[in-house]
């Protein structure tokens, strides 16, 4: 169990995955703005990601990361760059009032102003929802993919990597061809033990989010076919 500050270190890393979030946000703070906030969040393997593409391609929303907000303000050396810096540059965690800031600037662009967006990786944990709800930043709607645990654990186990392509297969679900059986990889974020521990952190994480948007949730049966998945986001987002 962690903290919402992030280790800016590992951003890609598997840890960082933990509370796989998304969130298509309008470029203001609550109310004034014509594109809606909107979060989704599941557990690892529920699929988040390929909803999260889908919702692009139908709502049209920026796509955007708190690790991509944070290396591009470091980069361009802005003020909120600097801060940050500091805290990357000593091996420590940047506090989620300043990830907050650093993602209200970023919604105030105009590609976002116009688009509205899809904020992936926020927020991770309960701290991280009090700064966005003290800083002003309203939830639309709140959607909760959900999937049972032992379903997740079969996703996992069984994915293999193929080191040569990158391509991702699954025993069970996407079988790789004989011929490169010997060759693939079993990585160790994919292994039971370590898709169990992930799972906890998750539920402890989204237990403790959950209560800072109980008025706006929509639970989503994530145990289907992406498509059928897809058709119960959409519906979620009707009206916005």
């Amino acid at each position: 169990k962690h903290s919402g500050s992030i280790w800016v270190q590992h951003l890609s890393s598997p840890a960082t995955r933990i509370m796989g979030v998304c969130a298509a946000s309008c470029a203001g703070t609550g109310g004034g703005g014509s594109a809606p906030l909107v979060v989704i969040a599941g557990p690892p393997a529920a699929g988040k990601g390929t909803q999260c593409d889908k919702i692009k391609e139908k709502f049209g929303y920026v796509h955007i990361s708190t690790g991509d907000i944070l290396r591009d303000n470091v980069k361009k050396g802005t003020e909120l760059g600097l801060k940050a810096k500091g805290f990357m540059d000593s091996g420590g965690l940047v506090p989620s009032e300043l990830i907050v800031d650093l993602v209200k600037d970023r919604l105030m662009q105009a590609d976002i102003k116009e688009k509205g967006c899809l904020l992936d990786g926020f927020p991770r944990a309960p701290d991280q929802a009090q700064a966005m709800v003290d800083a002003g930043l309203k939830v639309d709607k709140f959607l909760l993919i959900e999937v049972p645990d032992e379903t997740l654990v079969e996703r996992g186990c069984g994915r293999r990597r193929d080191p040569d392509t990158g391509d991702i297969y699954h025993l069970k679900f996407k079988p790789p061809p004989a011929e490169i059986m010997d060759r693939l990889v079993h990585r160790s974020d994919d292994q039971e033990d370590a898709i169990r521990v992930r799972l906890g952190n998750y539920h402890s994480q989204i237990d403790g989010i959950l209560p800072f948007f109980k008025e706006v949730v929509v639970k989503i049966d994530g145990n289907c076919k992406p498509d059928e998945v897809f058709g119960l986001v959409s519906k979620g987002l009707e009206g916005l």
